[in-house]
């Protein structure tokens, strides 16, 4: 009898260990054909829990990263802008007026309304002979609304064979084109002004295009060809975008550029014919730079 006993419990503790083992088979963690997420007994596990935690969290940092502003934001952004879709003047003009104390400075600030002073389809340049801290001229072509500007250390060339380095700076307001006088000492490009050359210009090559379009098109590519129709400066001209910038500036907005004559009628050999020796005075009111400075009074004011 007690052997029997024996039997009868070896067979139940048998048959309890079969059933467990029976359960654990049927709560082993299987994976959800639908997701891929690791389930046990019905209930996902901790391990899925977190990573399901981290993909949900995730679009939010990156929404975070790369915010877009909001509607509010871009239509305040896109009323600044002009009708062309470039930006206006007054966004231009910015870091001009910036840099300028207007208070001390005869300079024009910018912030006068433009009326319809030209006539349509043209647009103005002006060259500037500046003695700031070093002897240079400006150069400026009106561009949607403002004067893109650069400074040509040496002026320019009549000489096909001579490229003249252009600095791209600040644009300036149209209302610049009839600044000549003499930037107080201390102010940003402190020295006398002189307006060397005045006049139009026109974009070759332009086609259907309307002239402003055109130049701006032509400024953007990097390679901008003009006919200048000044008193001094005259014919065919190319303004070229280089790979360097200016000393000490990083600013892809104000790469250097080259000033280089194209061979046409007006084309003259810097050996016969230098401009900037040849014409030494102002083409508006005719004085030299010692008389704009003695003098004091900007023209045309």
């Amino acid at each position: 009898m007690p052997a029997r006993k024996t039997t009868s419990r070896t067979k139940s503790s048998t048959s309890r260990t079969t059933a467990r083992k029976s359960a654990g088979r049927k709560t082993a963690p299987r994976k959800s054909v639908a997701s891929g997420s690791v389930a046990s007994g019905g209930r996902t596990s901790t391990a899925s829990r977190q990573k399901s935690a981290t993909k949900k969290a995730a679009p939010k940092v990156s929404a975070k990263k790369g915010a877009k502003p909001s509607s509010k934001s871009a239509a305040k952004t896109a009323a600044k802008r002009s009708s062309s879709g470039s930006p206006s003047a007054a966004e231009q003009l910015r870091e001009y007026q910036r840099k300028r104390d207007f208070t001390k400075t005869a300079e024009p600030s910018g912030s006068e309304k433009r009326g319809a002073s030209r006539k349509k389809g043209q647009l103005r340049f002006v060259i500037q002979k500046h003695a700031a801290s070093h002897l240079h001229y400006d150069l400026r072509l009106e561009i949607d609304g403002v004067m893109k500007s650069w400074a040509v250390p040496k002026g320019p060339s009549a000489d096909p064979t001579v490229r003249r380095l252009a600095m791209q700076v600040e644009d300036h307001p149209v209302e610049y084109n009839s600044f000549e006088g003499t930037i107080p000492a201390g102010e940003y490009g402190g020295g006398t002004v002189m307006i060397w050359d005045t006049g139009t210009y026109t974009v070759e090559g332009a086609g259907d295009r309307d002239q402003n379009t055109a130049a701006r098109e032509e400024y953007a590519s990097g390679d901008f060809k003009v006919n200048f129709h000044g008193k001094r400066i005259q014919g065919s001209y190319a303004l070229v975008r280089t790979r360097g910038g200016m000393r000490g500036n990083s600013n892809p907005d104000k790469p250097s550029w080259l000033l280089i004559k194209h061979r046409d009628e007006d084309a003259r050999a810097q050996d016969d014919f230098d401009l900037t020796t040849e014409y030494e005075t102002s083409a508006v009111s005719g004085r030299s730079m010692d008389e704009i400075r003695e003098r004091g009074k900007v023209y045309g004011s």
